[in-house]
């Protein structure tokens, strides 16, 4: 049977049986688990793996490369996973640091992270081609942070300090933007007015460690204002949830992803904190220890939301070579959002199509 996620991150197949289950914690009575364990058995978490925005930007290197030809330049991992940005290497993408790397006139593609304007101007600058494949949830964000800085607010970015998308959104209005990379970081926080403060955060981050530190904002800035819709993205918020469904009946959580993929990073903590016994980060099934299922009758597996779904497949070929060959699939949630693809990209791929 071919396990399927939502999107284009389907690639391989796990040919073992499946069952499925769906689980709405609201309705059912309190220490409810989900059905007493065989003797080895997988809980495998949905939604997982590619959201929209990675699948778009995925999609938009993919294009790009058909449409102009190798090489095609990317600044930045265009998502944070090895695997996939490998994998664009040996079709022709060329990832770079900086624009300055990249030849005047070449074609460059922004990471779905997004970037700061000035990244922009120094493509226009370089006379490159660009395009944009940031995630509209993203571009969001980096809007709020225009509107509010042009109603000169401080607004307070709930992030890790570094990451990319950080960076990019710090970027859209930086006299007005100060960084709080968690809870410990709120007591360094000043603002010249404090009925003019608003709040943005990371679209990546633990849904439960940020209304922490927002919580703890508020205990000092009691008009602090919250954005308009929530800034931490729907696929980061339902994978989160997935685990916490499952965490509590697992003796060990594996979650596939990068380590520098903010949003598996913190699948690994929600696990923990939701109760499995223990929780690990793999980018691929080889990298999983024996040591860590000594023991062990149920294992949660989840992936963060840029890994395919291949990958997927082969840690559940990995695991039923060792015993771990009862899988339930159990669904939280259902995803169907699609993003289209660039404007730059679209009209060019119109024009090439004679449209």
């Amino acid at each position: 049977m071919t396990i399927l996620a939502g999107g284009r991150g389907v690639g391989g197949a796990y040919d073992g049986p499946v069952t499925e289950a769906s689980r709405n914690p609201a309705s059912e009575p309190s220490g409810a688990s989900l059905s007493a364990p065989a003797a080895k058995r997988v809980l495998l978490a949905r939604p997982r793996g590619y959201c929209a925005g990675v699948d778009r930007a995925v999609i938009t290197v993919e294009e790009a490369l058909k449409l102009y030809g190798a090489p095609v330049y990317v600044r930045k991992q265009i998502v944070h996973n090895k695997h996939v940005v490998a994998t664009l290497e040996a079709k022709g993408a060329i990832f770079v640091e900086e624009n300055a790397e990249v030849p005047a006139g070449a074609t460059v593609v922004f990471s779905a992270h997004g970037v700061a304007p000035e990244v922009h101007e120094q493509a226009r600058q370089r006379r490159l081609r660009a395009i944009d494949a940031t995630c509209p949830l993203v571009t969001k964000v980096h809007h709020e942070a225009r509107r509010f800085a042009a109603d000169d607010y401080d607004i307070l970015l709930i992030g890790h300090e570094g990451h990319e998308e950080v960076i990019g959104t710090a970027g859209e209005a930086p006299a007005h933007i100060q960084l709080v990379d968690g809870p410990d970081d709120v007591d360094k926080v000043n603002v010249r007015d404090p009925e003019k403060v608003v709040w943005l955060s990371q679209t990546t981050l633990s849904v439960d460690e940020t209304m922490e530190t927002v919580a703890r904002l508020k205990e000092r800035l009691p008009l602090l204002q919250s954005p308009p819709s929530d800034d931490i993205c729907y696929a980061t918020q339902n994978r989160q949830q997935a685990v916490k469904e499952i965490a509590a009946d697992c003796d060990v959580m594996i979650v596939v992803g990068s380590r520098n993929s903010s949003n598996s990073v913190r699948l690994v903590e929600v696990a923990l904190d939701a109760g499995s016994r223990a929780s690990h980060l793999v980018d691929y099934a080889h990298e999983i220890e024996d040591a860590w299922l000594d023991g062990a009758t149920s294992v949660g597996l989840t992936s963060g939301a840029s890994v395919p779904e291949d990958l997927v497949s082969e840690v559940l070929d990995h695991l039923a070579a060792r015993g771990f060959t009862d899988v339930t699939e159990v669904t939280s949630a259902t995803e169907k959002l699609t993003f289209a693809l660039p404007q730059e990209l679209r009209r060019d791929m119109k024009a090439a199509a004679g449209g």
